[in-house]
């Protein structure tokens, strides 16, 4: 089995491919596999299938906590690394929010540029301080 940041670079791999179409994550996972060698972890695509299927409600708090940027704007990469973020902040109970912050940088410093992983870690760290316990 794979570290779990492999798996989450795997699993924003997926998002990423599958934001070019409509195709089913599955067929995405099963391809990579055969025809890139992508490692057969079953937590990489229970991730990125838990991230779309809750990419309704991820999307808007993306949006709100976008500073000098619009939804629109955002790159392939960038809203694949928020959503997945997002997702393991909002609905896995096993996952601290700094260290999906500090995940979610490092994906979109090796797969972005690091002007963009400034801005993820921006938007996320806006998103973690306007739900701390007041």
């Amino acid at each position: 089995m794979q570290s779990r940041r492999a798996m989450r670079e795997q699993a924003f791999i997926l998002l990423f491919e599958q934001s070019f179409g409509d195709e089913e994550i599955g067929a995405i996972f099963e391809r990579a596999k055969d025809s890139r060698d992508m490692a057969d972890d079953p937590r990489a695509l229970e991730l990125a299938a838990g991230t779309l299927s809750c990419v309704s409600d991820i999307d808007p708090i993306i949006e709100k906590n976008l500073v000098d940027r619009k939804f629109s704007r955002l790159s392939r990469a960038v809203l694949a690394t928020l959503r997945l973020a997002l997702y393991e902040i909002i609905y896995v109970e096993t996952i601290d929010t700094s260290v999906a912050i500090n995940e979610a940088v490092e994906i979109a410093k090796k797969f972005s540029t690091a002007e963009e992983a400034g801005f993820v870690n921006g938007v996320l760290g806006t998103y973690a301080r306007s739900e701390e316990p007041k």
